[in-house]
């Protein structure tokens, strides 16, 4: 973890944090202080004492979310139960889910992964504005990677903060497309959107922050067209991402229990079945694992997986 201060306004700091978990965006400054995004939930300790030191006695005031997925907001419960009074406002279109606590809906449990329920008590409305550190925040409708997306941006100092919207090299997996929805354009309108907004510096998801943001929307863009003239490309790439963040939770797991666990999971299912049922589940993760032993991004020892 490292802290980014760089090129930031005073009242922000950033915990930049290992790809387990989203980076947490801290509002300190006049008025209340404030988070966006939490981590996982197996880094849930951490994120509380990195917070806590941060803050350095003043209380956690509010917590938001770009988006539900489970390493933006799997330290939310944690988090909570820190600071009991903490507002909590999490994008539209999910408050339903999080007040019935839905894993399914909320795509914890057909992902295979897990989050602590939390509380939520109202929600970042896109069109309105949200005072963060001081400043007015635009709260954006940011759809592709989750439909519920939102990102938020200040003009007066040109910060965005992307969620997994926008990355320096790329964006995050475009999950609708995994269950035959259309987001390929959702992807494009929102990137469209950033260009319009032309910030001066982006906090995003995963990664450091950055200043080229020309460049790195020319790089998602490319990245989407690729993906759009190849949805098996994408889908892939999808399958890998999962099995390598899975493997960055366990850090090291028998090879027969990963292929459980991978059989088991509705996401892995669906990915096979629209994309790769000429191959039989255990052909496919096969390759899965070897494909990504290639990479570098695991080892297989001894028949046990190991994250690298």
């Amino acid at each position: 973890m490292t802290q980014t201060t760089q090129a930031l306004p005073p009242e922000i700091t950033v915990l930049e944090r290992g790809w387990l978990s989203a980076n947490n965006i801290l509002f300190g400054g006049p008025g209340e202080s404030a988070l966006i995004d939490s981590g996982y939930h197996t880094e849930a300790g951490q994120t509380v004492a990195l917070v806590e030191q941060a803050l350095a006695g003043r209380p956690l005031d509010r917590l938001l979310n770009t988006h539900l997925h489970s390493d933006h907001c799997g330290g939310n419960a944690a988090l909570q139960a820190r600071w009991p009074g903490v507002a909590t406002a999490i994008p539209p279109g999910q408050l339903a889910q999080v007040r019935d606590w839905d894993p399914v809906a909320l795509s914890y449990a057909p992902t295979g992964q897990y989050c602590p329920p939390f509380r939520a008590d109202g929600v970042l409305a896109p069109g309105g504005q949200a005072t963060l550190g001081g400043r007015r925040w635009q709260i954006h409708a940011a759809p592709g990677h989750d439909p519920h997306a939102v990102v938020l941006f200040e003009p007066g100092t040109g910060v965005l903060i992307s969620g997994d919207a926008l990355w320096e090299n790329g964006f995050g997996v475009v999950f609708p497309e995994l269950e035959g929805e259309s987001a390929f354009g959702a992807v494009a309108a929102t990137l469209d959107l950033i260009e319009r907004l032309a910030p001066a510096v982006v906090i995003p998801g995963h990664g450091r922050v950055f200043a080229d943001v020309p460049e790195a929307i020319a790089r998602a863009r490319s990245r989407l067209a690729s993906f759009e003239a190849d949805p098996v490309k994408h889908a892939l790439h999808a399958a890998k991402v999962l099995l390598k963040y899975k493997l960055m939770e366990w850090h090291r797991q028998p090879l027969e229990d990963a292929f459980r666990w991978l059989s088991q999971t509705q996401y892995f299912q669906r990915v096979h079945q629209r994309f790769f049922a000429q191959a039989d589940t255990r052909q496919w993760f096969d390759q899965l694992v070897q494909s990504l032993a290639k990479a570098g991004a695991l080892r297989l020892e001894g028949g046990v997986l190991h994250d690298a």
